[in-house]
């Protein structure tokens, strides 16, 4: 597989491990290929101590598990990231 791209929007090959990925990167011109479906990552590496327990109308819970699914992640990360966001926006 060529490192080297034959035109401009060409999808970024598929790696089967982290070091085939990152050999690539470190040898690839990245701007030749197509990075426009590339989403933000967020990488948890924080310990979670407490815990939160609550009722919810079971469609509500429906709902935000669909929502988490879609976006590939564990539902109780969404409700998190959620709260997170909900909570950015005030000022003390």
């Amino acid at each position: 597989m060529s490192d080297t791209p034959d035109s401009k929007g060409t999808p970024l090959p598929r790696h089967e491990t982290d070091a085939e990925a990152e050999r690539f990167v470190e040898a690839a011109d990245l701007t030749a290929y197509d990075l426009s479906g590339f989403q933000p990552a967020r990488f948890e590496f924080g310990r979670k101590d407490a815990r939160v327990n609550m009722r919810l109308p079971e469609p509500l819970l429906d709902a935000v598990k669909a929502r988490a699914s879609a976006r590939g992640m564990p539902y109780q990360r969404f409700i998190r990231e959620a709260i997170e966001r909900a909570l950015s926006g005030d000022r003390p």
